[in-house]
């Protein structure tokens, strides 16, 4: 009868797998924050993406993970065509072609020896207008080892006018872009710090948002969407409901919301505990995502969720 009555429910389609793949390792390596998920080799990451597409999910969003002795101050890896996410992206195109839209990070922290998500100027601030050339490039270079989706997530202001002029420029018109318009300065990311192998030292409260406010939020959405993004993101998901409804409630373009690492790593952690039955809980946090209108969660557990929906459903 539940079942019947459902107002609210998840599909495999709704679902976009996050995955890390790091440059120069032989075996995948996990990450101690995030039982579960793992630093992928090139091989690996392929097979996940096969696993992924076999399960239904719509997406993958890659993260490159350079090797330490190649990160810079201007992070010139992540704009390195032959850079650890061109050629992830590049195999995983190779592997599964059009069956997963294949998405990719737009942002330097991966790459700066400093973890910041721009280039600094002499006094140690993030340059916001230098910071911007270096993501046009990075556009340029994701889009012409075929990415489909990118993702530019450094809360840069004009970011995505940037992003849409240099992927325009050189004809990749078909490119999307899908804007983190709303990320808050979290808690919560502080397994994925470890994921990435971030050189930071300190936080991001100049450029990400404050937890506290909705309106600068419903800014950035409108400067973003009259930028030219296709769709937009809130991040983190399960603490900002709240946002993510207004957000919906306000545009005509497909809304994400990322289930981050630090919400994925609180439940796993307490299920190990038994504390919470796991399952159960996976499947309440991303259902309370998409009642709240969210059309496409990334979540760490995309790939096992959409397994098992599709055998619930026989």
């Amino acid at each position: 009868m539940r079942r019947m009555v459902a107002e609210t429910r998840l599909h495999p389609a709704d679902l976009i797998l996050p995955a890390f793949v790091r440059e120069g390792i032989t075996e995948p390596v996990p990450i101690q924050a995030m039982p579960g998920v793992v630093q992928h080799t090139r091989d690996t990451l392929r097979k996940a993406a096969v696993e992924a597409v076999e399960a239904g999910v719509s997406g993958i969003m890659l993260f490159g993970v350079p090797a330490d002795e190649k990160k810079d101050a201007a992070g010139t890896a992540g704009t390195d065509p032959d850079g650890i996410l061109q050629v992830a992206i590049r195999d995983v195109r190779a592997e599964v072609g059009d069956e997963l839209i294949v998405m990719s990070d737009l942002c330097l922290d991966e790459f700066t020896d400093h973890g910041h998500c721009g280039v600094l100027d002499a006094d140690g601030r993030v340059d916001n207008d230098a910071t911007l050339e270096r993501y046009a490039e990075m556009a340029q270079v994701q889009a012409d080892a075929g990415v489909h989706v990118v993702g530019p997530s450094g809360m840069m202001d004009g970011q995505v006018g940037v992003v849409r002029d240099a992927l325009d420029t050189i004809g990749k018109e078909d490119v999307s872009i899908l804007a983190y318009t709303v990320k808050y300065s979290s808690a919560f990311y502080g397994p994925f710090r470890e994921a990435v192998g971030s050189s930071l030292k300190g936080d991001r409260k100049t450029y990400q948002q404050d937890p506290a406010n909705v309106r600068e939020s419903m800014r950035e959405l409108a400067l973003d969407l009259e930028e030219g993004a296709d769709m937009v993101m809130v991040k983190p998901a399960g603490p900002y409901l709240d946002v993510l409804a207004k957000v919906v409630e306000s545009v005509d373009v497909p809304v994400a919301a990322y289930q981050i690492s630090g919400e994925y790593a609180m439940v796993e952690a307490a299920a190990e505990k038994g504390w919470i039955d796991r399952d159960r809980a996976i499947m309440e946090t991303l259902t309370g995502i998409r009642r709240a209108g969210a059309h496409m969660i990334l979540t760490y557990w995309a790939t096992e969720v959409a397994q098992n929906l599709s055998r619930s459903r026989g």
